[in-house]
């Protein structure tokens, strides 16, 4: 059954986002996780740690423009400063006037030093949302993923299988 499934493209091999859970070390499928939004900064009590963690924090993260020699930069607003070890680019809305200057251009990683190019993308990008400004994790978002397929952006891992930080993050 296995064999006329593959032959008839119904199971194939390919890279793709999954839910892992680092306390279990499996996959958990999509009706497994319970999602949930906030709308301020929230304490929240995860299962196996000792004290709460708060979620839904905004962090500003400069990018400075790698050919500027204005010390310009891109502002990111985000919730999750720790996938920025996986950023392969940043992007803005092809019709943001603030930032079509920049299409095509490169940022300048604020940690690693890594030049990022600045891409544009409508569909992810909504310029009323934040600074108007996103980075691109491809391995870390299942948004994010998407964009890095339209604009072929390497896929960086940066957890290890317990959830900590791999040598893509290097010091930190």
């Amino acid at each position: 059954a296995f064999i006329t499934l593959f032959e008839k493209g119904l199971i194939y091999r390919s890279n793709r986002m999954v839910y892992w859970s680092a306390a279990l070390q499996t996959v958990l499928s999509d009706l497994e996780v319970e999602f949930k939004s906030f709308e301020k900064p929230t304490q929240v009590q995860l299962p196996g740690k000792k004290h709460k963690v708060e979620f839904g924090v905004i962090h500003d993260i400069a990018y400075k423009i790698f050919e500027s020699d204005k010390n310009e930069e891109l502002i990111v607003s985000t919730t999750r400063p720790e996938t920025l070890f996986g950023d392969t680019a940043v992007a803005v809305n092809p019709n943001d006037d603030r930032y079509k200057k920049f299409i095509g251009l490169h940022v300048v990683h604020p940690f690693n030093g890594n030049k990022l190019p600045i891409i544009s993308d409508a569909i992810l990008v909504d310029s009323s949302m934040g600074t108007g400004v996103v980075k691109i994790t491809p391995a870390h978002d299942f948004n994010d993923f998407q964009c890095g397929e339209r604009h072929k952006l390497p896929q960086i891992n940066i957890l290890n299988k317990d959830g900590t930080l791999n040598r893509h993050a290097g010091k930190f």
